[in-house]
């Protein structure tokens, strides 16, 4: 039986309230600019998008998010990775399931679920 995947989403973006406001503003004013697509695609305004919770509720994925600060503390041998990303680890260390770019093609969250799906095969 293979080892159960572990998925670590990393966020271009810190954590906390103002953080949150000033990246909702930010999508709001300019969102071509706003530098997280993960978060544009999995993120409304204000609250998770009801299709991306619906999938995470339901995955049997293990699922563990990080903001840029955090996930740099957590995995500095991943510090120059480009952000976002979507990591997998099968038990052996995480390795880059979908990169920056692959992220910034994807527009809905169907669009990311389909993407992590087949990348897992």
């Amino acid at each position: 039986m293979p080892a159960p995947v572990r998925l670590v989403f990393v966020y271009n973006a810190r954590a906390g309230l103002v953080a949150g406001a000033l990246d909702s503003l930010h999508k709001l004013v300019s969102p071509a600019t706003y530098p997280c697509s993960l978060c544009a695609v999995t993120y409304g305004l204000v609250r998770i998008d009801p299709r991306w919770r619906a999938w995470l509720a339901t995955t049997a994925y293990d699922t563990v998010f990080h903001h840029r600060p955090d996930f740099r503390a957590a995995y500095p041998a991943f510090a120059d990775l480009p952000l976002p990303a979507v990591l997998a680890d099968r038990g052996d260390g995480p390795a880059v399931l979908l990169s920056a770019d692959d992220l910034a093609a994807i527009t809905t969250p169907e669009a990311l679920i389909a993407a992590i799906e087949a990348r897992l095969g």
